[in-house]
């Protein structure tokens, strides 16, 4: 095999595992959101908006999960740039 033939298929290899795991990660994400759904709307329905201790509660779920997930848009933002710039520095190196 020429280094060429091999350069190709060790790419075709780790897009054929990033498109892998992007599916079960695009599945995963899915799965949580529906939980977190149906648990944010049984609270919604469940709670007494006129006491004071549920919209504490209420309040305090949303001051905690608001920065994790914006943290996890982020860090799933900062991913998916360096590996496009990992996937053009090899379409650089190919030419």
């Amino acid at each position: 095999m020429t280094d060429t033939q091999n350069f190709d298929s060790i790419r075709s290899n780790a897009l054929a595992q990033m498109e892998r795991t992007q599916r079960y990660f695009r599945l995963a994400l899915f799965c949580a959101v529906f939980f977190e759904t149906v648990c944010g709307l049984a609270f919604l329905l469940t709670a007494n908006l006129h006491d004071p201790l549920h919209r504490l509660l209420l309040f305090a779920v949303g001051v905690i999960y608001m920065p994790i997930v914006l943290g996890l848009l982020a860090l799933g933002a900062f991913v998916n740039r360096c590996t496009l710039r990992v996937l053009a520095r090899l379409d650089d190196l190919e030419r």
